[in-house]
């Protein structure tokens, strides 16, 4: 049973998200602590909605990037008294059901970092097939080039769950799309221990829009050359 000093945090970095925040809030609410909202830039009211749903908001200036959101969202989290920190889209993609899953190796002590996986069973509602053949291209790519292990089965998860310590072990410097693969690689050659469960995705048609295109996988090549190769 959980320890009554638990406090979990979720922390959802957002851009432009004034359609879809109060939403994603409401069912993240049930299943953490407190809940940080991170408004990347949004020039919609994002971040106004976030704060009348009594959660915590902090605002970039200007958008900076996805991996940039994640930094500020953690880093405030680990100073506020958060023991677990659960990364999770605004867009509703992922379930929050699934944030069970992936607390439970964390508070069994099995593991330190959780990476949810959309290629674990079949939880991944929606996907087009190419969305599904971008991903597993970016899978090899992370096994040859970026040097994740390749039992890695999803690369490019954004729906990660780890304890207070493995958060301030865990250091990334993308702010953009490559922080996925930035933060898997610096976790597997760490000594941290981590692991992998099915979570459960659902592409809507409006995500889909928002989400990933093919041509954006060029761009997470050069960000990881210049990121991890280039010092």
């Amino acid at each position: 049973m959980w320890q009554m000093e638990r406090r979990v945090f979720a922390v959802i970095p957002a851009f432009f998200e004034k359609t879809r925040i109060f939403e994603t809030i409401q069912s993240v609410r049930p299943f953490v602590d407190r809940i940080i909202v991170v408004d990347d830039g949004s020039e919609d009211g994002t971040a106004e909605i976030a704060e009348q749903s009594g959660v915590i908001v902090f605002r970039h200036i200007v958008n900076r990037g996805q991996g940039a959101a994640l930094r500020t969202g953690t880093e405030g989290a680990i100073h506020l008294g958060a023991t677990h920190i659960v990364h999770i889209d605004a867009d509703g993609q992922h379930d929050p059901v699934s944030i069970a899953r992936l607390l439970s190796p964390l508070e069994a002590g099995s593991a330190d970092v959780v990476f949810g996986s959309r290629f674990l069973g079949e939880d991944a509602v929606g996907m087009p097939k190419s969305r599904k053949a971008l991903l597993h291209l970016a899978r090899a790519f992370n096994s040859l080039v970026v040097g994740v292990p390749r039992q890695v089965t999803d690369p490019q998860s954004g729906f990660r769950a780890m304890t207070v310590h493995a958060a301030q072990q865990v250091q990334f410097s993308q702010d953009r799309m490559a922080h996925c693969s930035e933060i898997l690689r610096n976790v597997t050659r760490s000594n941290l221990r981590w692991c992998e469960v099915p979570a459960r995705v659902v592409y809507s048609e409006e995500s889909l829009k928002k989400g990933q295109k093919p041509w954006d996988a060029f761009h997470i090549v050069w960000q990881l050359f210049l990121g991890v190769f280039i010092k």
